[in-house]
Parts: C-alpha cells; structure tokens; sequence
C-alpha cells in the first residue's frame, strides 16, 4: 500500500512513520511544510529507506497535492498535519483558518478525485468543548470547540462528514485524547516541564492547575490510527483515548519528582482565556469494534518519556534554541546530500 501521511515531521506524525516502516511492508509519502514543529530530526535514519520519502511542501498547495497523488500513487491518506498548539490560535487564528480547514478541505478534494481508498482525519477531543467533573466525550457528544484551535479542527471535522455524506468518499475521523512521548515539541506541557525543570527555569501552570486531561502514548495512538485505517468504517468516528485522567498540578509535581527538583519551581500564571475544565475519552467503540486497547500505562509511559528527554538533551536543547531548523538545509537544501528539485521536492 502507498500511503501520504500529511504531518510527518511532527510529533505524532513522525511517531507515526516510523511505526508504519518498522511493522509494515507499506511505503510511505511524508509531506511536511516543516513550520515550527515540524523537525526532520524526528525521522533522521530513515532518509535511505527506499519505501520513504520525504516532500517538503503545504497541503494547501493544490499542484502538489495532485501531483503527488498521482506520481505516488496513493492507496491512502492519513491527515496528522495542522496547526496544533491552543495558545499560537490564541495570538492568531488566521493561519489555523488556512492550515486546518481550507488545507483539509484541498486534501479531500484532491483525494476524492484521484479515487484514494481511504482518508483518515487526526483529530483532538477538543472539538467536543470541556466537561464538568463527570461524564465521558462519546462519538455522539455534540462539537462545542472553545478556543480557535479546537474551532478550526472541528470544521476541519465537518468538511470531512460533508464530503462522506455528499460524496461517499471514505473518510474516517479520529480523536484522541492528550499525547504524551518522544519527539513532542518542547512548548507542549510535559516536554516544556521536563526541559524547564532540567535547566531550573520556572514551571509554569495555568490558573489553579486544576484543569484535568486524559493522557494517552503516542506509541498506542498511532496503533489505533493505523487500526482505523485498515479495518475502520468509512463514514464513522472513533475516539481514542488512554484512561488516564490527572490535573494539570499533579502531573507537574509527578515529573518534578521524578527528576528529582524542588517543586518550589512550580509557578502560577494567568489562565489562558477559554481554557477547557475536563476532557475524558470514551474509547468503547473502538475497543469493542475494532479491539484495539492502550498498551502503555502512565506510569511507564511517563517513565519511558522522561528518560528519553534525559537521553536526548541535544535534540530538544536544539528547538529551544531554533538550530534544529538548519537540519533541512543540512540533508536536503543546495549543497546538502540529498540535493532537491522543484517545489522542494527530495
């Protein structure tokens, strides 16, 4: 099978790849505009893997989601690319307009068109608002977005239902609960507390730290996408979720102690505005249809992140300093081995 993945220098996108090259015998397409959390340093290793091959460029570039399309010959499409962090939709929503919804709705038409088999849509259980402190988000559960972000997935959400319920194409959605795991861009709330407590800078927590989420590995989120790409049903919704519920303030104090530093370094900062209470997934549907079951418990999941930053300073040290961008110039710019032609194609 050849498949696009679209995001797949990011976080999930690139744990994702390199899933997807280790246990399968699928060829890969990544196309990565490589904006802010974009990295290729997440798949550095796999630039010989003759079943990989990277496209820098912008799923809201028609001509070359076409060409794409049509030159690989793509079986299938999974969407992990977006503009992703709540607080840049807060300082300005317009990029998320352009990337999340108008870039989504480009992909679909493109896909419909060259007659791809299945389109699977990443997305957040933030399209569905927040919670009080009981009750769980169903597949069924009524989008309510509250930051800009969540609004743009959310549409992002709808085009995709219009174009099944419209169209019949094969789309599939997804949501998933809070991620957590190697490659997560350091401004994301673990990375940031883990880098922060390391170089004893402040740790900071919004309002009272009361805000709960479910946290889930991104290690067994890319399972289930990749389950809901070959076995799921065309037309549906699966939410994916890890069972681990905790308040912001608890898990900071979990990683302050694991690293062994004072929890004196815990600040309190302004709330951010719209800031969601509660998110908790219901994963029933795609436990029972697909049987599929997180893996990782937190406990060694947040074990096995910790130790992987402690293991990879340098590469996180890197994006906090902005060097980590100069690795494209580096393996794909002018002078670089790779080479490159045309619309920054490898």
């Amino acid at each position: 099978m050849n498949i696009l993945i679209t995001g797949g220098a990011g976080f999930i996108g690139s744990n994702h790849v390199r899933l997807l090259l280790s246990e399968s015998g699928d060829r890969v397409v990544n196309l990565d505009l490589l904006t802010y959390a974009g990295n290729l340093e997440n798949l550095a290793g796999l630039e010989d893997d003759p079943r990989y091959r990277f496209v820098r460029g912008d799923i809201g570039d028609r001509d070359l989601v076409r060409q794409i399309l049509k030159d690989e010959n793509i079986d299938a499409i999974v969407h992990f690319a977006a503009e992703s962090h709540v607080d840049r939709s807060l300082e300005g929503p317009e990029v998320f307009v352009r990337t999340n919804i108008l870039g989504t709705e480009i992909l679909l038409e493109e896909a419909r068109r060259a007659e791809v088999d299945r389109f699977v849509m990443v997305s957040t259980d933030e399209v569905y608002g927040s919670l009080g402190d009981h009750g769980m988000f169903t597949e069924k559960t009524p989008l309510a977005p509250n930051s800009p972000y969540a609004a743009s997935k959310a549409s992002a959400d709808l085009m995709c239902r219009s174009f099944y319920k419209t169209f019949g194409f094969p789309v599939i959605i997804t949501r998933c609960s809070n991620n957590y795991g190697p490659f997560q861009f350091p401004e994301k709330l673990i990375p940031l507390m883990i880098a922060n407590a390391l170089e004893e800078k402040q740790l900071p927590v919004y309002g009272d730290g009361m805000n709960v989420r479910d946290w889930l590995f991104v290690g067994d989120h890319c399972r289930a996408v990749d389950l809901v790409m070959r076995k799921g049903r065309p037309g549906d919704v699966y939410n994916i979720g890890g069972c681990n519920e905790m308040k912001n303030l608890e898990l900071v104090q979990l990683l302050v102690d694991k690293l062994g530093k004072s929890r004196d370094l815990i600040s309190f900062v302004t709330d951010r505005p719209g800031h969601d209470l509660r998110y908790a997934i219901d994963a029933e549907k795609i436990m029972t249809e697909l049987g599929w079951a997180p893996t990782v418990d937190f406990s060694s999941g947040l074990d096995q992140t910790v130790s992987w930053y402690l293991e990879n300073r340098q590469w996180w040290e890197k994006i906090r300093t902005g060097e980590y961008k100069s690795y494209y110039d580096k393996m794909y710019g002018r002078g670089g081995r790779l080479g490159s032609s045309g619309k920054g194609k490898p």
